[in-house]
């Protein structure tokens, strides 16, 4: 039965990815974006090879249109807005959302890089936000409460009014608590992997159910926060990674006075029962292999002997199918943390965002309806297997989803680096669309403006001056036949985005030199840089898809 659906699929596909290729392709579970997309990864500045802090964040909401927020100055007494539809790319550029109550305004805030999920500003403070699961007795909805403090909004008032990763995590979690946590993906909790120059934190953030008011004098969320030590790296896939909880060691952990107050009020624990408080096992839920999976790609890749983890490579052919004897660890058997046995770059980073589980029991391409006859009596993979098939080509084939790393939206690594200005020492690594098809591009922290190239974004909308549509034509034009296709990809994309990395020294040090005599000017400088780098990422994409249309028309398939 499988080997005729593969047959058929062959002989129907080029028209359907014609058609995919031109209109757009289905590349998630709802109409623009699914839950569950977002990996983040944390590097200490012992466990990266030049003493940079890392943070990063993949697979984000639709809004992927980055600008600058100028820093600005406010009079005494003023209010600020709190938004709600941040994550909505079809309001204006500058629109923000339905204001849904306000908070006082500082006298001065700073300039930041604005996307749905605002990432960094100018003084190299750095946000990456993965949601979590949590316990339906937590979850509220707008409207259901009098909560107004979304994790996104929270991010941004951070990027405005802080410095530093514990300022940033001080002002949130006294966000969360007096105005009350919405959430706005889910309706579920959320993590924020917040970074400076000197150190990085994990903040949780659960919600506290419907039905809470302000007037109650209770905390409006409930939350903790765990520093990642200088010499280790952490991952959040989706799911709370915080364990036992020491206020002891107050430069390691910070939590709300009712972090375990809730879970006690809920019968989740019983302090009686002479057991230690688990914050990720009282607040989370049963446990999803979509987190499993990341935290064992994670853990194994970069610390392979720090313990014995499962055994989940492809061994043969079969053994994706075979749930049987797959192994169903516990969450508790990933660390919070761990040491990684080589020190990590940013592109360390870039490749482990990249990841489609190759050579794995969770590789989409191993899926044997994949395999068609090679002529000779035997079986090859279809030039058209890909690690990211349509619901459609799913349902054809038979083909079980897995949820990868690699995700369609947009992201960044936030490279952060204390011993350079500010606008020289923090690199924001920016990708739009697919990062596994995508070219990851330098925004430095000086940058006064962006390209209007990734300033435009309509889903619903081809336009010849989006980046993401450029990054997108190509995405959906490697369907054709995927497998030969994605090599012309690389050796258009790897030199291009090598040379920003080469480049990344020398620009540096011209900035630098610059900035000692009029910061001005290195700012006026970067800014230029950033938008060259763009625009010949834009240009490469365009030149792409023209050999992609031309080599690997349906004319030249065959029927």
């Amino acid at each position: 039965m499988k080997t005729v659906k593969t047959l058929l699929f062959s002989g129907i596909i080029c028209l359907f990815l014609l058609f995919l290729a031109i209109f757009g392709s289905e590349k998630s579970e709802d109409k623009y974006f699914s839950l569950d997309s977002c990996t983040d990864i944390i590097v200490g500045k012992d466990a990266s090879v030049d003493g940079s802090v890392i943070t990063s964040h993949t697979g984000c909401c639709p809004e992927c249109r980055v600008h600058v927020v100028p820093a600005q100055t406010f009079k005494k007494g003023a209010t600020a807005p709190v938004y709600y539809g941040l994550q909505d790319v079809k309001k204006p550029l500058h629109e923000y959302g339905k204001v849904i109550g306000y908070i006082p305004q500082v006298e001065k805030t700073y300039a930041y890089f604005h996307t749905g999920y605002p990432h960094m500003n100018e003084h190299q403070l750095a946000i990456g936000e993965s949601t979590l699961s949590q316990r339906d007795e937590l979850k509220v909805e707008i409207g259901l409460g009098k909560q107004i403090m979304t994790i996104e909004q929270a991010q941004l008032f951070a990027l405005q009014r802080c410095k530093t990763a514990r300022e940033a995590i001080k002002l949130i979690t006294s966000l969360v608590e007096k105005y009350g946590f919405l959430p706005s993906c889910g309706p579920e909790s959320e993590a924020l992997c917040i970074a400076d120059p000197n150190e990085a934190w994990v903040l949780e953030v659960f919600s506290v159910g419907p039905g809470w008011d302000p007037e109650s004098g209770k905390p409006g969320a409930i939350w903790a926060a765990q520093r990642v030590p200088d010499d280790h790296i952490a991952i959040v896939p989706n799911w709370s990674i915080i364990k036992e909880i020491d206020l002891n060691q107050s430069d390691y952990f910070m939590a709300s006075e009712n972090y375990m107050e809730v879970a006690i009020e809920h019968g989740w624990y019983d302090p009686k029962s002479g057991k230690p408080f688990v914050w990720q096992e009282a607040y989370s839920p049963l446990p999803r292999e979509w987190a499993l999976s990341r935290f064992w790609l994670f853990f194994s890749t970069f610390a392979p002997t720090a313990r014995e983890w499962p055994n989940k490579k492809l061994n043969t052919p079969h053994s994706g199918y075979d749930a049987y004897h797959q192994y169903l660890e516990p969450i508790s058997h990933y660390p919070f943390s761990v040491k990684p046995e080589k020190k990590l770059s940013v592109q360390d980073v870039i490749a482990f965002q990249r990841s489609v589980f190759e050579g794995t029991i969770y590789d989409m391409t191993a899926d044997t309806d994949w395999l068609v006859p090679d002529g000779r009596g035997g079986m090859k993979l279809s030039p058209l297997a890909t690690p990211f098939p349509t619901r459609d080509m799913r349902e054809l084939l038979d083909i079980t989803w897995r949820r990868m790393v690699s995700r369609g939206g947009y992201g960044m690594v936030a490279q952060v680096r204390g011993w350079l200005p500010d606008p020289i020492g923090g690199v924001y690594w920016f990708y739009l669309d697919n990062q596994h098809v995508s070219t990851y591009v330098p925004i430095y922290a000086g940058v006064q403006e962006i390209s209007p190239l990734y300033k435009t974004y309509d889903p619903d909308k081809f336009s010849e001056e989006s980046a993401r549509w450029a990054i997108d034509f190509v995405d959906n034009l490697l369907y054709l036949k995927w497998q030969e296709a994605i090599k012309d990809l690389r050796a258009a994309r790897d030199p291009l985005e090598g040379g920003f990395f080469k480049e990344q020294s020398s620009i540096d040090a011209k900035a630098l030199e610059m900035y000692k005599k009029n910061p001005a000017q290195a700012k006026k400088f970067l800014t230029a840089y950033t938008r060259e780098c763009m625009e010949k990422t834009i240009s490469m994409y365009r030149e792409l898809r023209s050999l992609l249309i031309t080599k690997y028309t349906n004319n030249k398939q065959g029927l």
